[in-house]
């Protein structure tokens, strides 16, 4: 995932510390009902499409630009499927962050899949019963999309 510029430039000021940060995430459908999916050229595994929200954007249209940037798809916007604080993620260069990732799941509107920048080695459509592997993170994730239930927000720590 590209580095935003407004992040680099928080970065100059503090450095590695612990930086909280919205994150979004797109498990988008095609007609077929396949999952659309990118092999990350960061980690070289396959992934959701998903990233940061600019300062001022909207989450939603956020993940409508991540999927056009890194795949050459628009697509719509359905409804949110989960809403959730991951755990602190601390990268190869010691920048430590932790999202909050809203993920929605979003429909494909045209286009056609593609590598579209340089985020993603690979870039297809997979039937959910023929994916790759995937971290538990995208595999839930998918799950949700496919249910009607409704958006699933983490136990809060008294539950």
């Amino acid at each position: 995932m590209a580095t935003p510029d407004f992040i680099t430039t928080l970065r100059t000021s503090i450095g590695n510390d612990l930086l909280w940060l919205p994150g979004v995430s797109a498990v988008v459908f095609d007609d077929l009902g396949r999952v659309l999916l990118n092999r990350r050229s960061d980690t070289g595994t396959w992934s959701l499409i998903g990233g940061i929200p600019e300062p001022g954007e909207q989450p939603a249209a956020c993940a409508v630009r991540e999927v056009e940037e890194e795949t050459g798809v628009l697509c719509a916007v359905e409804r949110v499927i989960v809403v959730q604080a991951l755990k602190p993620v601390t990268y190869d260069n010691g920048d430590v962050c932790q999202f909050m990732d809203i993920s929605f799941r979003c429909r494909a509107v045209e286009g056609e899949a593609r590598v579209n920048d340089d985020e993603s080695l690979e870039v297809g459509w997979f039937a959910v019963d023929a994916l790759p592997e995937l971290s538990e993170f995208a595999l839930q994730r998918i799950k949700l999309a496919q249910s009607d239930t409704p958006t699933w927000f983490a136990p809060t720590s008294s539950d």
